[in-house]
């Protein structure tokens, strides 16, 4: 199952795809890593999906990826006496704290915390944006709002404030006891959504102990502010387009994107782009030239991972929504112009053994016109050195561990195999040639790279690169 681009395919599983012969189609089309969205799963439904995921792993001798995505607070309105009402422009409205079923003059806004950090002047944006209000006046209990946009609004809508900083964290009750349950599973990553502030990463990694790795999903102008803050601290970055392009102007989510990718490429971390990358293809066998274009510009900017949420999960095409993505990865990444642009995006490397070693790999890989780049490596840091790199040849990560192996398929370019650990440096470059001629990176007589940490299984110590011949019998020799 040698995938032929680098870039890294997420697919959302949801009543469309939720068979494991489905999960497997969609893994034959290029799917990497799947994700579960908390916000439509059950704990049981969960489990099931994570051991038909584990089973097709299993069948195909390939580590798969599992992201959870929990789904953050949830801020909404009450509910309306008379069913949807239509609010005017300029029209004075007032969201307040008294449960009695709203009108066209006001509704229940239940969150106390709201009023709280809100002040005159900030805005509210109703239903995905589609109403927007600005405050007059704001107290304990009510605020009284001026309706810029107007439109109709009904129940339960949801409430987005770009302008205030409200002080809750970003994982709800639902959300610890849905990670907790997750964890127990063993999956690999964890999305969380709404974060404000890298406060919000530091108290999900206090739950998952190392358990799986952590994603901040940016969707909120509040984490855009603080992105160098919450990278730091984070494992992985996704572009939330869906609630970013809610809560900041749209024209300006294109630029926050390359901003984002970019700072994950020079951080050495993952970076997934998301939202509607397909829409269309909920309903259609193919996709507009305008989503053919999107996904190619993420994948041109140099994104690991490129993701399907409603496409794969509820759509009427899921596997051909897969197949979509993987031909236009492939044919982009074919393209000579993409590796003019990811080689000008190179950032220098930091001042640090892996880094220095990493980068040496990859020069001297592309000077040498060697077949692949083999990586030993426990916790996967050797890897993300190397894809951080983005080098011309493939990179072959081989890991004892298939925690690792799991986390590594969302990063860009990987292959991972796992396997035993080596004895010695000799029968470490053995069996990486070994490896890379078995799965079809190197053929006899070809050289590849082996990069590692010695000594072997100290995780972050990459500091040893060596050269070696893939000899007729798949045997290293220098």
């Amino acid at each position: 199952m040698r995938r032929l681009r680098r870039t890294k395919i997420v697919a959302t599983l949801g009543p469309a795809s939720s068979e494991r012969s489905v999960i497997a189609s969609l893994f034959r089309a290029g799917a990497d890593v799947f994700r579960i969205n908390m916000s439509h799963t059950s704990h049981e439904q969960m489990r099931n999906l994570v051991a038909a995921i584990r089973a097709v792993e299993t069948e195909y001798g390939r580590p798969i990826g599992i992201l959870v995505d929990l789904q953050g607070p949830k801020l909404r309105v009450g509910r309306f006496k008379s069913g949807p009402v239509t609010l005017k422009n300029g029209a004075t409205f007032t969201l307040d704290a008294d449960p009695t079923p709203g009108d066209d003059s006001r509704a229940e806004l239940p969150h106390p915390e709201i009023f709280a950090a809100a002040m005159p002047g900030h805005a509210l944006l109703l239903d995905d944006g589609k109403v927007r209000l600005v405050a007059t006046e704001v107290d304990k209990t009510r605020i009284v709002t001026r309706v810029e946009v107007g439109g109709k609004l009904s129940d339960r809508k949801g409430v987005s404030l770009p302008d205030t900083m409200i002080p809750f964290s970003a994982l709800t009750p639902k959300d610890r006891s849905d990670l907790e349950a997750a964890l127990d599973t063993g999956i690999d990553w964890v999305a969380l959504s709404f974060i404000q502030r890298p406060e919000d990463i530091a108290e999900a990694k206090k739950i998952t102990r190392g358990r799986a790795v952590v994603m901040a999903k940016i969707e909120k102008p509040q984490a855009v502010a603080r992105l160098a803050e919450i990278l730091d601290l984070s494992d992985a970055l996704m572009v939330a387009r869906g609630d970013l392009g809610v809560e900041m102007p749209l024209e300006k989510v294109p630029g926050v994107q390359k901003q984002m990718t970019r700072a994950s490429r020079r951080a050495g971390k993952p970076v997934v782009v998301a939202t509607q990358m397909l829409e269309s293809m909920i309903t259609s066998p193919v996709p507009t030239r305008a989503e053919v274009s999107d996904v190619a510009t993420a994948i041109f900017e140099g994104a690991d991972a490129i993701m399907l949420s409603a496409e794969s999960a509820a759509g009427q095409f899921p596997t051909e929504a897969v197949a979509t993505m993987n031909r236009i990865a492939e044919e982009v990444e074919g393209d000579p112009i993409y590796r003019t642009i990811i080689n000008a995006q190179r950032a220098e490397p930091e001042a640090t053994g892996a880094d220095a070693i990493s980068a040496a790999a990859r020069q001297i890989a592309e000077t040498l016109e060697l077949s692949a780049i083999i990586c030993w490596t426990s916790s996967g840091a050797t890897a993300l050195r190397v894809a951080r790199e983005r080098p011309q040849p493939p990179i072959v990560a081989i890991s004892p561990n298939l925690l690792t192996g799991r986390k590594l398929a969302l990063a860009w370019g990987v292959h991972c195999v796992v396997a035993e650990d080596a004895h010695d440096q000799d029968d470490m470059v053995q069996r990486a040639c070994r490896l890379a001629f078995k799965d079809g990176f190197a053929k006899a007589g070809r050289r590849v790279i082996v990069v590692a940490g010695v000594p072997l299984g100290t995780p972050g110590a990459t500091n040893m690169l060596r050269i070696a011949f893939v000899g007729s019998e798949s045997e290293g020799e220098m």
